[in-house]
């Protein structure tokens, strides 16, 4: 009717219209491939600095703004829940928790070794460098997922807060430490105001963490969900190396070259996730042919 009409007004905003629904359809079919269990869940995502002092630190702080900057492309909401400065630059390490539908879907395979080759910007001479930083992704445990904690098994440790926060941080205990006896686990939280928002918080991850070891746990005997996935999502697994000099991002896991760094960095990671997504599709459907054979 606009082309009869000579409409060119209704006519661009049809095809604006058509562009926008466009990518709405291709964002909903993208998201039909996360159906493994708590895809749809938020998630904690955990980086921590490897060997190297502080240019790993450093490394891992770049690595914090990139998921950041993911979770808010992507209209999730990321909340820093803890965060241990370097000693020079950088961080030791953080809490993120990533709020949103399908958040863990979507950040699932980033768990891993990631590498970094760049010029120092801490050497005097401009040497190039390697390091290593760590990231490790579980989903949110809500009431539904039976994770018991026992407080017995608890020890809850309080210390002053070493970030921001002013006159409150230095006067207060308020940050938490959690240490799970059975497991050894640890999570510290320190970025509530109050010592009780803090131990929840800490609660909730730790929750989090046990299932992610029970879910290990029961896919290691029965040997099933790790077949389909992209990799083995241990901690010692280089996953993926981000080279400076040469401007470009390699996943390892496929075999997936990207360049324009700077762009990832900022975020975009967008094209790596939707290619481990797709060979992991691939993946499960090669296992289903080959058992029906």
């Amino acid at each position: 009717m606009a082309k009869e009409e000579d409409d060119d007004a209704s006519l661009e905003t049809v095809e604006t219209d058509i562009s926008s629904l466009k990518k709405e359809v291709e964002h909903l079919e993208f998201q039909r491939m996360f159906n493994q269990e708590h895809d749809e869940a938020n998630c904690f995502l955990e980086i921590q600095a490897g060997a190297g002092g502080t240019e790993a630190q450093d490394w891992a702080s770049m690595l914090e703004r990139m998921y950041i900057k993911f979770a808010e492309r992507q209209g999730f909401k990321p909340e820093i829940v803890e965060e241990t400065e370097g000693d020079v630059a950088g961080i030791k390490g953080c809490t993120i928790k990533i709020t949103g539908d399908y958040a863990y879907g979507w950040l699932r395979t980033e768990t891993g070794i990631h590498r970094l080759v760049r010029k120092s910007p801490f050497d005097s001479n401009a040497r190039r460098h390697t390091s290593f930083a760590s990231v490790f992704v579980v989903p949110e445990v809500d009431d539904s997922f039976e994770v018991e904690v026992n407080p017995a098994d608890l020890r809850i440790d309080t210390f002053r807060a070493s970030g921001a926060g002013g006159q409150h941080v230095n006067k207060t205990s308020s940050a938490v430490r959690l240490i799970h006896r059975p497991t050894g686990m640890v999570v510290e939280c320190q970025q509530e105001r109050s010592q009780f928002q803090n131990k929840d918080k800490a609660l909730e991850i730790l929750r989090s963490r046990l299932l992610a070891q029970k879910q290990k746990e029961q896919q290691d005997a029965i040997n099933a969900q790790r077949q389909g996935q992209v990799g083995t999502g241990d901690r010692s697994e280089k996953i993926r190396t981000y080279n400076f000099p040469q401007d470009r991002c390699t996943d390892h896991r496929i075999g997936l070259t990207v360049h324009n760094l700077d762009k990832i960095m900022d975020g975009n990671l967008d094209e790596i996730i939707d290619a481990l997504a797709t060979h992991e599709q691939a993946e499960k459907l090669r296992q289903l042919n080959a058992q029906a054979e």
